[in-house]
């Protein structure tokens, strides 16, 4: 038997925790406490709403804290894609650190798309510096807030400079005649959508009259049945609020974890919808019975159709 005692073997070296890792695209809808709007459209609860300067302050620090974790992805996720979309209560184009927000991301390689809901009120100057193959709008036509010859003038000088875009209105009766009109006026290639008036109920008369206009308003009619149903949010689509907090949509109040202390990564994955209905398009396109992915195939979150036949 040998006289020398048994050398203990080293701990091993124990590291952090390797984070789950993110899928191959992600979709991040962000929205800041940004909630004020120039605008005063009597079906909108945030309409002509003021924030204060602390309020704007933080928001705008809010919102490049957002932009620092996306760029920073590139080395620490460099398996996954992004697209981004703003979806603020308010107004967020009249704002600087919006307009410095898109161009920042549209120029990250590992951004696919970053894109705006917006009412397009604001100067568009800004967008000759924006990555076009990347940068895109989507725009809400207020016919109560705005001319019809000022808003088209914003869409043309948006197809002078090459921007993606798409044009919606709202589909109240009173909306019907700027619509047509704001229809005729556009290229063909620009998409007008039409959003059904919440809480409004369309006889299939009047949304045959709608659907002459958007081919597609049929999605937005009714709300969809979706509890238990698989959606992609929760897996490759989420809800970022200001705070960092991540939520499956923006409709779900129950919270995964938080962007910035990854605690988001291990409740990712594929799971049916909690709710009964969705009746909003950026919750309704992601559900995977709609098959809106392909319907919107190149342009989920901008809100563009598939060109017939691509």
């Amino acid at each position: 038997m040998s006289s020398h005692s048994a050398v203990p073997l080293p701990e091993p070296s124990v590291g952090p925790p390797t984070p789950a890792p993110l899928p191959a695209h992600l979709t991040l809808l962000y929205r800041g406490p940004l909630a004020s709007c120039d605008y005063d459209c009597p079906y909108c609860p945030f309409a002509k709403r003021r924030d204060s300067p602390a309020t704007l302050r933080v928001d705008r620090a809010a919102l490049e804290r957002f932009v620092d974790w996306v760029e920073e992805r590139a080395e620490v996720d460099p398996g996954t894609r992004f697209s981004v979309l703003f979806t603020p209560w308010g107004e967020g184009l009249v704002r600087s650190w919006y307009r410095r927000a898109i161009v920042r991301l549209g120029r990250l390689p590992h951004v696919e798309r970053v894109a705006i809901q917006t009412n397009l009120s604001g100067r568009l100057g800004w967008l000759a510096d924006a990555d076009l193959a990347s940068t895109a709008l989507w725009t809400t036509y207020h016919p109560g807030e705005v001319a019809h010859e000022r808003f088209l003038a914003r869409a043309r000088e948006l197809l002078d400079l090459g921007v993606r875009f798409s044009v919606g209105v709202v589909g109240e009766p009173e909306h019907l005649a700027a619509a047509r009109r704001m229809r005729a006026a556009l290229p063909e290639e620009v998409y007008l959508w039409i959003n059904a008036a919440e809480g409004r109920t369309y006889t299939d008369a009047e949304a045959a009259t709608w659907l002459r206009i958007d081919p597609h308003f049929h999605y937005s009619r009714l709300p969809h049945p979706s509890r238990g149903l698989p959606c992609r949010t929760g897996d490759s689509v989420l809800s970022v609020d200001g705070d960092g907090n991540v939520r499956r949509c923006h409709f779900v109040d129950q919270p995964l974890g938080n962007l910035y202390d990854g605690s988001f990564r291990e409740r990712l994955g594929p799971s049916g919808c909690p709710l009964t209905c969705c009746d909003c398009h950026i919750g309704y396109v992601h559900l995977e019975s709609l098959d809106l992915y392909e319907v919107f195939r190149g342009g989920v979150i901008e809100r563009i159709p598939a060109a017939p036949g691509t």
